[in-house]
């Protein structure tokens, strides 16, 4: 059996393909007919896709291993709206081929070293030298990371770099933002925008590939209470003042808005409320254009969990 690679965003329904994708995730279930079989998930550097591998057992759940490239046969079908793979015969790619994962891993569109001197950049920019301090002393700890570490395990900018990415181009929509209203504090908004996700990097474990799992702090704590524990830290070492640390920890409790979220409180100051929004703006920017990057206009494409399973239409203009 040869595999010429077909990529996940060339699939299409109703052909038998081969494939070299990653293993981002199995899991073994029990069908109606009370046969176990394996729900996967794969990706490559164009996208993700599902797969069934029916009656697959337990040996079959063990001898997988995650975020590795395999080889796969398979039918392209339709489920739910969704293209979905049949398997028909799976198999750990050689060593050889595992050597090149990186090219099967999607990135952010920019070089990781130029997104981080242009967040250092804007952090320069923060008159206030205690919150510039604090600032400068979280993005210090967490620099290494930052150049690989994606925003999410699979939500937006769930990608290598991605989480420079998303503050990156925060920053930007900002700066515009504060350029077109009189009386916002660019110190706060800047200072809530570098800091408000850096505690991903401790909730998910990643890889240098940028693939991610959710470490066991994260899932108990989560980015938000351990954002605020961080930060707590660096003000004591830079000695930064009661009123600015407040001021910083209420605009990380607060970036979610809703309880449901992950939010204790909602945004109680006019930089908070911005940071939400600038937020949600990245993240919807991101998730549309994900959505449709590989669509022809005129078409719609699958529904998209994250927004509330539509599918979204690529204009025909």
């Amino acid at each position: 059996m040869k595999y010429e690679g077909v990529r996940i965003s060339e699939l299409k329904h109703g052909e038998v393909i081969n494939g070299i994708y990653i293993l981002k995730s199995a899991e073994l279930k029990v069908s109606v007919n009370k046969k176990t079989y394996l729900d996967i998930v794969f990706s490559d550097k164009t996208g993700e896709v599902s797969a069934k591998w029916w009656d697959a057992g337990e040996e079959d759940f063990k001898s997988l291993v995650l975020n590795k490239l395999y080889c796969v046969n398979a039918r392209v079908d339709t489920w739910k709206d969704a293209l979905q793979l049949t398997l028909n015969k799976i198999q750990l790619a050689d060593e050889e081929l595992q050597l090149t994962i990186g090219e099967f891993v999607p990135s952010a569109p920019l070089a990781p070293h130029d997104m981080l001197e242009e967040i250092y950049s804007f952090a320069a920019k923060i008159k206030n030298s205690e919150i510039r301090d604090v600032v400068m002393l979280l993005l210090e700890q967490k620099e290494e990371k930052l150049l690989y570490y994606p925003a999410a395990k699979s939500l937006h900018h769930a990608i290598r770099g991605g989480l420079l990415y998303h503050i990156l181009r925060m920053l930007r929509l900002a700066e515009a933002i504060c350029s077109v209203y009189d009386g916002i504090n660019t110190d706060l908004v800047f200072a809530g925008v570098i800091i408000h996700d850096l505690a991903k990097i401790g909730e998910l474990s990643s890889n240098e590939l940028g693939i991610a799992e959710y470490s066991k702090t994260g899932q108990l704590l989560g980015h938000i209470v351990m954002g605020v524990l961080e930060l707590e830290n660096a003000g004591k070492i830079v000695g930064a003042s009661e009123e600015v640390m407040l001021l910083l920890k209420h605009m990380i409790v607060s970036h979610h808005y809703e309880p449901e979220y992950g939010s204790p409180k909602k945004p109680m100051f006019l930089e908070a409320e911005l940071l939400h929004h600038i937020d949600l703006i990245d993240a919807r920017v991101y998730d549309y254009q994900n959505a449709t990057k590989n669509l022809s206009p005129g078409q719609f494409s699958d529904p998209v969990w994250s927004l509330d399973r539509r599918s979204i239409y690529k204009a025909d203009l």
